[in-house]
């Protein structure tokens, strides 16, 4: 198993406390790995295996609970009384009004309640407005760069190990694959039960078809300004008429999903958000390679989507930047401040070096501005922005 050191070290701190932990994230992020890590922790810190109970309710184990009272019964037999119970309760949301169950379980004192789901339907609606201020998430993504290369430490080749990462899937389980066809199947399921479970049931749609059109479109489409509007125009200009409700629709049910994100557009000099425009990022690039295969692929564009990700990993609330008639890829937010990215492939010819700078410069704050690139060059700094070699920021 790979650590996921930054997961774990949240769970840590939000141990005993009087709040329910929630993982959100992809199917097969390693949400239920991270249970797993995080039991072995206790239990090398003094909690005793009567003291954990983990269901994962897509387990034919537990096949015989069926509803919100059978999962709160369950739990009652095995607690124990007059100590702490860690109760881990996976993919809750295969359980008919589960909310019921978690606030039942919520309110014992000797309780301390773990749970994930792989959709944003678990904090949505009467679940939310239950739990308001009750809860915690977690947003759970496949494996950061950093992570993925700690699989192979015998490898210190970064370039060829970022190939690999693209390629082969940031998806834990592909690790445990070597060939190229099996990889492909595996994401080929994953892929196929996220459409048909999570979006097509669960949102009743009649035309899976359309729905897989406009996610080859936002997939193409990584890191280029989009909209409802703009997708089911080409769309339909390529002989696939569809309305724009309709798109957005299935956009809002791809975000749920977790298999796409949607980055606001941020107008800088006036301090709003901005109604029109985003970029969208996929969850994992190789899902993307699966999906498209490797007809034309923008590289910039896929390093501009592995560097969003890094971003919302390490905390930072993340949007597209508009400076004017300029864009800066990414403003990231966290309680510290914002900081300024521009991502590029490289920034060897001059003239494309001067755009990139451009953007930043236009700002005219005292926040960090990094110019983000593949090219091997010492630490270069231009009027404070640091120019950084991008395989290096990704192992900070």
């Amino acid at each position: 198993m790979v650590e996921r050191k930054e997961y774990i070290e949240d769970l840590i701190n939000f141990k005993d406390k009087n709040i329910i932990k929630v993982i959100k994230g992809i199917r097969r992020c390693g949400k239920s790995t991270l249970f797993e890590l995080y039991q072995k922790y206790l239990l090398n810190h003094g909690v005793t295996e009567n003291q954990i109970i983990s269901i994962n309710l897509e387990d034919g184990e537990f096949r015989i609970i069926k509803n919100e009272e059978q999962l709160y019964d369950y739990v009652c037999e095995k607690l124990l009384p007059d100590t702490m119970n860690y109760v881990f309760l996976d993919e809750i949301q295969q359980i008919s009004d589960f909310q019921k169950a978690v606030d039942w379980l919520y309110v014992k004192k000797n309780v301390d309640l773990y749970i994930t789901g792989s959709n944003a339907f678990l904090l949505s609606g009467e679940l939310a407005t239950l739990l308001s201020g009750r809860y915690v998430e977690i947003k759970m993504l496949p494996l950061s760069f950093k992570e993925y290369i700690s699989a192979f430490p015998d490898n210190q080749n970064m370039p060829a190990l970022y190939m690999n990462y693209l390629t082969n899937s940031s998806f834990p389980g592909t690790l445990e694959l070597s060939r190229k066809k099996d990889i492909r199947a595996y994401l080929e399921g994953i892929y196929n039960t996220i459409l048909m479970k999570d979006i097509v049931t669960r949102r009743k749609i009649t035309n899976p078809t359309m729905l897989e059109s406009v996610i080859e479109f936002l997939f193409d489409n990584i890191g280029n300004m989009c909209s409802a509007r703009k997708v089911a125009n080409s769309m339909t200009s390529a002989g696939r008429k569809i309305s724009v409700p309709t798109v957005e629709s299935y956009i809002a049910a791809l975000k749920d999903s977790f298999i796409i994100y949607k980055a606001d557009r941020y107008d800088v000099k006036g301090k709003q958000y901005l109604t029109t425009g985003a970029k969208y990022y996929a969850a994992d690039i190789g899902l993307r390679y699966f999906l498209l295969g490797t007809r034309q692929t923008d590289m910039g564009h896929i390093l501009e989507n592995i560097v969003y990700l890094e971003l919302l990993r390490r905390g930072y609330e993340v949007s597209v930047g508009k400076v004017g008639d300029a864009e800066v890829d990414f403003i990231a937010v966290n309680e510290e401040g914002a900081e300024y990215y521009q991502v590029s492939q490289t920034v060897m010819d001059s003239n494309t070096l001067k755009r990139e700078l451009s953007s930043l410069e236009a700002i005219h704050d005292h926040n960090p501005k990094y110019l983000l690139t593949m090219d091997f060059t010492p630490l270069i700094s231009y009027n404070g922005i640091k120019q950084i070699n991008v395989l290096d920021w990704l192992l900070k």
